[in-house]
């Protein structure tokens, strides 16, 4: 295995300008964002902001603003971090010794001192920006680009396939599953992909009859162009290509905001989804990564162009928004439950409660970076 492990990580460093110029491109935009709507609803809020960084460690680079903010580019590229006033350090963990001393004048710039409504909505600002820049990212693509479709037609049947066994015939026109309407091969493939082993109800167009079908989709490792192995349910059917089933529309502002709106929630849904069958069995935890794997999927990806590589950056925009929510201590889900308990009981926990929640976040996310670094290295070792 370590030979394997050696030439995997030898074609790996081999493209590495490859991987890590469009991983810094994707991962810098992300950050920046999400740092951002902490900055910006900060400055709102009254509350000085000391340091505005992307990246953690040695600053590379920086310049101080007219509001005395550092901003700067640090040394190692995996994250970012907004310190305030009153901060001990960039997780937002209150000095309480500098904040005894503190003046009046001081508290009244203290995130500390501020009311917990305004500390929660800074907090919250930064998964909010990266759901924001999702939807914008799709729905710019929507109105420049445009939405290439393929209608729910079905081509041919896999022999032996879930499709065959329910009745699926060349020509079925797919108009609704589970009382849903289709409006495309892509949306009947969305709702296809995270039914395997569940029976659905599909409704087809057959000669002009509709035609109601049951079907269980089957759980199947399929490879996508990159050689990345996914675990989806699967019909066993292929789309039409014929010149009247396939159409590319470009979408009015208003209506590229809903679509984007709509693209967003997807990858939301998706990932609980993904994330609740880890937990319940159905899914495998193996399909977790880490920084590893997105340098790996973003140089895959921007080798298909510029679109698809920002088309990336707005699903993993998704994801990190998505995963500072949960309420884990050193995340901003984390934060957000102590705020709300404080609400709740009209103080804060104390300290040590604190001191331990956050000791206990910590070593929640050591466990999965590791973890999710290890997946990273056994799928180059496989792959």
């Amino acid at each position: 295995m370590s030979f394997d492990f050696l030439g995997s990580m030898s074609a790996f460093g081999g493209g590495l300008v490859g991987y890590v110029v469009p991983f810094l491109f994707v991962l810098t935009i992300v950050v920046f964002f999400h740092e951002l709507g902490h900055f910006l609803i900060a400055r709102w809020c009254g509350i000085k902001v000391i340091t505005f960084s992307i990246g953690f460690g040695p600053e590379i680079v920086g310049f101080n603003d007219r509001y005395g903010t550092r901003w700067k580019l640090s040394a190692v590229p995996l994250g970012g971090y907004v310190k305030f006033f009153g901060d001990e350090n960039a997780a937002s963990v209150p000095d309480r010794d500098a904040a005894a001393g503190m003046t009046e004048a001081e508290k009244n710039d203290s995130f500390v001192f501020k009311p917990v409504g305004s500390r929660a909505a800074v907090v919250a600002a930064g998964p909010i920006a990266n759901f924001i820049l999702a939807i914008a990212i799709f729905a710019g693509v929507f109105m420049t680009v445009g939405k290439q479709t393929t209608s729910a037609r079905v081509d041919a049947i896999q022999p032996g396939s879930a499709a065959q066994t329910a009745g699926f015939q060349a020509g079925d026109l797919v108009l609704a599953i589970n009382g849903n309407a289709i409006a495309n091969f892509a949306e009947m493939q969305r709702v296809v992909s995270v039914s395997a082993g569940e029976p659905i109800s599909v409704e087809v167009e057959r000669g002009g009859v509709h035609v109601t079908l049951k079907a269980t989709p089957e759980l199947k490792e399929l490879k996508d162009n990159f050689g990345n192995v996914h675990r989806l349910g699967v019909l066993g059917i292929s789309r039409s290509m014929a010149p009247g089933d396939i159409k590319t529309e470009k979408a009015g502002p208003l209506q590229a905001i809903v679509m984007g709106a709509q693209e967003t929630w997807f990858v939301v849904d998706r990932t609980l989804s993904y994330i609740g069958g880890v937990f319940t069995g159905r899914e495998s935890a193996d399909q977790l990564g880490g920084p590893i794997r997105i340098a790996q999927v973003s140089g895959q990806v921007a080798t298909a162009g510029f679109i698809a590589l920002i088309h990336l950056t707005a699903v993993l925009s998704v994801s990190i928004g998505l995963l500072n929510l949960f309420p884990i201590p050193l995340l901003d889900g984390g934060h957000l439950l102590f705020y709300g308990i404080e609400a709740a009981r009209g103080r804060p926990l104390s300290e040590r409660a604190q001191e331990v929640g956050f000791r206990i976040g910590l070593a929640i996310v050591v466990v999965l970076m590791i973890f999710a670094t290890f997946n990273d290295i056994l799928h180059l070792t496989t792959s």
